[in-house]
């Protein structure tokens, strides 16, 4: 398989003038070869077996595309962009709770990658699509996890109550996606988080074309 990089990528005007928009949003983006991005049926259970947030988010796993679907939208698109963000953690929270730990940062990368789409979109990539990391944070709670609480029985339509749909996007994760691997593929060096006063990143994710 023949690997684009991201020089290549980079060569038309036409993708200059994308990533200089992009970049105006948020500057630590880089653009990449959709051969890079891999996707794999074992990530999804790391989601079912260890997650807290299994099945009560609708933007998560069971909701959340499959791996078998994600890898023939990504077999769609040629180019992708990789967003960077340095993860703060919020005041007062247990950090064993990593969701509402760094719930600021997680609903910043949410709104930037939204913000990503959109101007995309915008400026002609119509099938924009973007992925964001972690569970949703466009509601303090979510209405699938509402909907456990009272204990009411949950399908894949379910989806639809979702009070944010406009904006609501899965994670790569959810989606199958070996968001390590695929890091490294892009060249950046992941790292496992071994202690909760370690600096956590995130990457979020936009499908241009």
């Amino acid at each position: 398989m023949k690997i684009k990089k991201e020089a290549e990528l980079m060569n038309s005007e036409d993708r200059d003038r994308i990533l200089f928009e992009l970049q105006s949003i948020h500057p630590d983006i880089r653009p990449i070869s959709t051969d890079l991005i891999v996707v794999a049926d074992w990530v999804r259970l790391k989601c079912r077996y260890g997650c807290r947030a299994y099945g009560k988010h609708l933007c998560c796993p069971p909701f959340a595309p499959s791996p078998e679907e994600m890898r023939r939208v990504v077999s769609e698109y040629k180019t992708a962009i990789l967003a960077r963000f340095l993860a703060e953690p919020g005041p007062g929270t247990d950090p064993r709770h990593i969701h509402h730990y760094l719930w600021d940062s997680i609903n910043n990368l949410h709104d930037t990658v939204y913000q990503l789409e959109t101007r995309a979109f915008l400026l002609g990539y119509y099938k924009a699509l973007g992925f964001y990391a972690l569970p949703c944070t466009l509601c303090e709670t979510c209405v699938g996890e509402e909907m456990q609480e009272i204990g009411e029985k949950m399908n894949p339509l379910d989806v639809l109550k979702c009070r944010h749909k406009d904006r609501m996007r899965p994670s790569m994760e959810g989606c199958g996606v070996d968001v390590f691997k695929t890091l490294e593929n892009a060249g950046y060096s992941p790292q496992v988080i071994r202690s909760y006063s370690e600096r956590v990143v995130l990457f979020g994710m936009v499908l241009l074309d």
